[in-house]
């Protein structure tokens, strides 16, 4: 459809903005305007012409609104939580972004029912909750002024989108938590061993994939190394930069189909190795 050459657009955009200069809050009011801006157009594209199918329907409002929904809530929160930020010690930060986390998780536990029924892919109730017609009451906080457009919403879709922006929002705040923590820690002298001659050739994305895997499995140091140690260590033993990879992770668990696909390939692979071993 016609709404996959914006969406391109649309994150090629956000990408530009989030790798550019410019602190949180210039950040945060340029992709406010950037998502709105996309948004309109999204919402002219599919109140002109009507879905071929009430599959495409519901993909549309359960997958694709939501992706760009999800970072106009995200963004107007994180202008509104940075806005209100104390510049003071770390303790007093470290504070308030635990309240701004517990303020978040709140929304999960008082919409637990639909929110286990997302993350668990059901479908069940699909015609109910992303097809346009059926109204709820319950509408979310961050209706904003598009949902008053009844071609263009559906009971849910806002609630999906919020969920994916209180994801990203909790990565974000985690972050900043371990990094104030990290500050107020004494600074440990254990440079680096000599530069390793090891360089990684694969995708970021796929050793960021592997990189979780690990931390999940608790195979180093009994678990109890933090993602952001394991991260420095990959970067100098591959003589790569991840980049922000608490996002890519955000990315990871948004894949459709199969969520570990560089781990599903490795196995592959090792399988495939194995049984030529054996010919």
């Amino acid at each position: 459809m016609k709404y996959q050459k914006l969406l391109s657009e649309f994150e090629a955009h956000l990408d530009a903005l989030e790798g550019g200069n410019g602190d949180v809050l210039f950040k945060a009011e340029k992709g406010i305007v950037l998502v709105e801006k996309s948004i309109r157009e999204l919402q002219k594209q599919i109140t002109r012409k009507s879905f071929d199918t009430q599959e495409d329907e519901i993909y549309f409002f359960k997958h694709v609104k939501p992706q760009i929904f999800s970072k106009l809530i995200y963004y107007v929160r994180l202008f509104n939580i940075e806005s209100k930020r104390p510049r003071g010690k770390n303790p007093a930060q470290i504070k308030y972004l635990e309240q701004q986390i517990d303020k978040l998780q709140t929304f999960f536990n008082d919409n637990l029912e639909f929110y286990n029924y997302y993350r668990r892919g059901a479908m069940s109730l699909d015609q109910r909750y992303f097809v346009r017609g059926n109204r709820d009451l319950r509408l979310p906080l961050e209706s904003f002024h598009f949902l008053i457009d009844d071609q263009f919403s559906t009971c849910q879709d806002g609630t999906v989108a919020t969920i994916m922006a209180y994801d990203m929002l909790i990565v974000y705040l985690r972050k900043e938590v371990d990094d104030l923590n990290n500050s107020l820690e004494p600074q440990k002298n254990t440079p680096m061993e000599k530069p390793s001659k090891l360089f990684w050739t694969g995708s970021k994305t796929d050793l960021i994939e592997l990189l979780y895997a690990l931390h999940a499995s608790s195979s180093i140091n009994s678990g109890t190394a933090d993602i952001k140690e394991l991260a420095s260590h990959f970067e100098h033993f591959y003589n790569v930069d991840l980049g922000n990879y608490y996002h890519t992770f955000i990315d990871i668990r948004s894949r459709k189909g199969s969520k570990t696909r560089f781990l599903d390939k490795l196995i592959e692979m090792l399988h495939q190795r194995m049984e030529s071993l054996d010919e």
